[in-house]
C-alpha cells in the first residue's frame, strides 16, 4: 500500500473561469486567433463584417489582453514619458493608475513630464530635449493631438502612443475607443427615455474625441428626427469650472433642455451642482450624463450615467504598443497600431423620464 504522505500533490491544470482566452473570443466570432489578434491590434486587413463580429465577440466576452505581460522582456532599462497638460483631474488618476500598474510589474521607468499650456514652438522644444531622454512617449488628450510634438519625437525616431485621439495618422499609434459610436449611444439611451429637448456641453474643440462624440451625439438626433437647436450646445474645455458655466447658460435658456449631455464626468459633475443650486432635482426635473466613467461618476449624487472608457486597460495597452516599437528587430521600420478597445453604457441613477411640461 502506497504511502500517501509520500505522495506529490497534482497541480490542478483548470484555468481561472474568470479568464477569457483569444480562442475563446475567436470560437465565439466564428474566426481564427490570428484574426482577433489582427482586430484588437489594428493590423492586417480585416473585413468590416469580420471586425464587428470579433469586436462584439470581445464585448460579450468581456476580453481583456494581458498586454503587458507579454512584452516584459522587452522592458529592461525603458524609459517611458507620460506628458501631460490641464487635464481632467479624475481622468489622469485613472491613467496613472493604469501606467503605474504596469511600470510596477515590469522594468520600465515611468517619466512624468507636465507641459503648462505650452504653445507650438515650446512643445517642439521641449519635444526635442525630452527625445534625447526616452525610449517612448505616451501622449494623453489634449497632447494626443499635437502636431508640434508629434513631429519633434517621429522626426528623432522616438515611438509614440496617443491614448484617446479620434484621429489615426501614418506617423503614431492609437488607443481609443468608438468615440462616434459611444456619443451616439448615449444620446439614444436619452431618446429613448423620451426626451427630445437635450442640451450638450462640448468638450475641447482642439481635440478630435471632443468633435466624434458631437457627431454621434448629432448623429442620434437626425436618425430619431430631432433637429439640432444650437442655442442648446455650449462649449466647454473638459474642467469642472467649464461645466459650471455652460449649464448656467443652458439652463438660463428661455426653454431649457430636459436632459443634458456633458463631454467628460468633470462637466457632468457640475452640471448636477449647478441643477441643484437652482433648486432642480436630477433626475425628476433635469437628467444627466456623462462620459469615461472616472471616479466622479460616483463621488456625485446621484451617481452618474456615463460611457464607460477602460483607460487603465488603455494605459495597459499603450504600454505594450510601445514596447513593441522599442524591441523591433528593424529600426528604420515602425510598429504603428490603431487599437479600438470597447466602451460600455453605465446606467446609473441620473436619468428619469423628462417632467410633463404644464
Amino acid at each position: 500500500m502506497k504511502d500517501k504522505a509520500l505522495e506529490k500533490p497534482r497541480k490542478s491544470v483548470r484555468r481561472k473561469s474568470s479568464s477569457v482566452t483569444i480562442d475563446e473570443v475567436a470560437a465565439l466570432a466564428g474566426v481564427s486567433p490570428m484574426t482577433v489578434s489582427r482586430v484588437i491590434n489594428g493590423q492586417g486587413k480585416v473585413r468590416d463584417t469580420t471586425r464587428e463580429r470579433v469586436m462584439r465577440a470581445v464585448r460579450e466576452l468581456d476580453y481583456t489582453p494581458n498586454l503587458a505581460a507579454s512584452s516584459l522582456a522587452a522592458a529592461q532599462h525603458t524609459r517611458i514619458a507620460l506628458i501631460y497638460t490641464n487635464p481632467s483631474g479624475a481622468y489622469l488618476r485613472e491613467l496613472l493608475v493604469g501606467l503605474l500598474r504596469v511600470a510596477s510589474s515590469t522594468a520600465i521607468q515611468l517619466v512624468i513630464d507636465y507641459w503648462d499650456d505650452l504653445d507650438a514652438e515650446s512643445e517642439r522644444k521641449a519635444a526635442r530635449k525630452l527625445a534625447k531622454k526616452v525610449d517612448g512617449v505616451i501622449l494623453p488628450p489634449p497632447l494626443c493631438d499635437s502636431r508640434a510634438a508629434v513631429t519633434e519625437f517621429v522626426r528623432a525616431n522616438v515611438p509614440v502612443v496617443a491614448i484617446a485621439s479620434g484621429r489615426f495618422s501614418d506617423d503614431i499609434s492609437c488607443v481609443r475607443i468608438d468615440d462616434f459610436q459611444a456619443g451616439r449611444e448615449i444620446a439614444e439611451y436619452l431618446i429613448k427615455q423620451g426626451h427630445t429637448r437635450i442640451g450638450c456641453i462640448k468638450g475641447r474643440s482642439d481635440l478630435s474625441a471632443s468633435t466624434r462624440r458631437f457627431q454621434g451625439f448629432h448623429a442620434a438626433l437626425d436618425e430619431a428626427g430631432i433637429a439640432l437647436d444650437s442655442t442648446l450646445v455650449q462649449h466647454g474645455d473638459y474642467t469642472y469650472r467649464s461645466g459650471l458655466k455652460a449649464t448656467e447658460k443652458l439652463l438660463a435658456h428661455r426653454r431649457p433642455p430636459s436632459a443634458i449631455f456633458a463631454s467628460n464626468d468633470d462637466m457632468a459633475a457640475a452640471a448636477i451642482s449647478v441643477a441643484h443650486r437652482r433648486g432642480l432635482d436630477v433626475p425628476r426635473d433635469l437628467s444627466v450624463v456623462g462620459f469615461d466613467d472616472t471616479s466622479a461618476a460616483t463621488t456625485v449624487w446621484p451617481e452618474l450615467t456615463t460611457i464607460h472608457q477602460p483607460i487603465a486597460s488603455m494605459a495597459n495597452a499603450a504600454i505594450d504598443v510601445l514596447l513593441r516599437s522599442i524591441r523591433r528587430k528593424d529600426p528604420t521600420t515602425r510598429v504603428l497600431v490603431d487599437q479600438v478597445v470597447p466602451h460600455r453604457l453605465i446606467v446609473r441613477d441620473s436619468v428619469a423620464a423628462p417632467p410633463k411640461r404644464k
